[in-house]
């Protein structure tokens, strides 16, 4: 599947700030970067970089005070995925078993508190006879108990926060789901990207469960297509993974955000109750 996405930012510096973008399609076996440009006006000293064991790609650069300045991201991305039928009988995975890069998906992280959330995880869904079957459940339960509202959060806002206050935003479904998950001792990481058809236009958080040796995809807010998504980053939580950091005085005055497809057969993958069809977006491990 290929897609056209676009992002522009401006900023309006007061300080002399640093900035370290993540809004760069990652490049991953499943997903492949055709052409792509990078355009800061005015010209900025800057440069890319990547951590260990990632595949997210960052932008850091230093504005002086007094600067506007805009960051504008275009690219092409083809995308795959697999579809996984049955994703009920998937097996359960032993944590002993579990690959090393995996592992760090079971721990509580800043915003996704899941020792605080042990309790009320396994009394809403730990009944349920297997991993696919709770982390659906989890998804579903976030939907229909926890109102989509523009502004109701901020960066602090945590899972916990979110349980409570029944109401947020796309990262704000996604670190619940997380949080929910890793309370049943299932892996789970943050998802961050470029959603087709996304209104308002944004960018947008889900989350992947590690289940039988595939990171199965989930959307708690059902904004999008599940196949409708370019990768930009996955981490522990939207803490590891903001689109913009920054350290300094200084404020976002615009953003602009687009996601097409190239496809005009384009069919979205929207899962069916009860048929147990699920989508990942790498390769199993196993």
């Amino acid at each position: 599947m290929k897609f056209n996405i676009f992002s522009e930012l401006s900023y309006e510096v007061f300080s002399d700030a640093t900035f370290i973008f993540n809004i760069q399609a990652s490049s991953t076996s499943y997903q492949h970067i055709i052409e792509e440009s990078l355009l800061i006006s005015p010209l900025l000293n800057f440069r890319e970089f990547t951590l260990a064991n990632s595949d997210s790609r960052y932008i850091r650069l230093v504005a002086n005070q007094g600067t506007f300045f805009t960051i504008t991201y275009q690219a092409s991305v083809e995308t795959q995925y697999s579809v996984i039928q049955e994703a009920e009988s998937l097996p359960s995975i032993p944590i002993c078993q579990l690959d090393t890069e995996v592992v760090p998906y079971l721990f509580p992280s800043r915003h996704c508190q899941s020792d605080k959330l042990r309790k009320f995880a396994i009394k809403e869904f730990g009944f349920l006879s297997n991993e696919y079957a709770k982390v659906l459940a989890i998804s579903d339960w976030i939907f229909y108990n926890t109102d989509y509202i523009t502004g109701a959060t901020d960066s602090g806002t945590s899972a916990y926060d979110t349980l409570i206050q029944r109401e947020g935003v796309c990262k704000d479904f996604a670190h619940l789901g997380i949080a929910l998950c890793r309370a049943l001792d299932i892996p789970a990481r943050y998802f961050t990207g470029y959603a087709l058809n996304m209104v308002p236009p944004d960018f947008h958080a889900c989350f992947e469960a590690y289940i039988g040796g595939h990171w199965v995809f989930f959307d708690p807010t059902r904004l999008v297509a599940l196949n409708g998504l370019v990768k930009i980053a996955h981490s522990k939580d939207a803490a590891d993974a903001a689109v913009a950091n920054f350290f300094g005085n200084t404020t976002c005055t615009y953003m602009n955000i687009q996601c097409t497809t190239a496809n005009a057969d384009f069919q979205p993958f929207i899962p069916v109750p009860g048929k147990g069809e699920a989508i990942s977006y790498e390769p199993s491990l196993f």
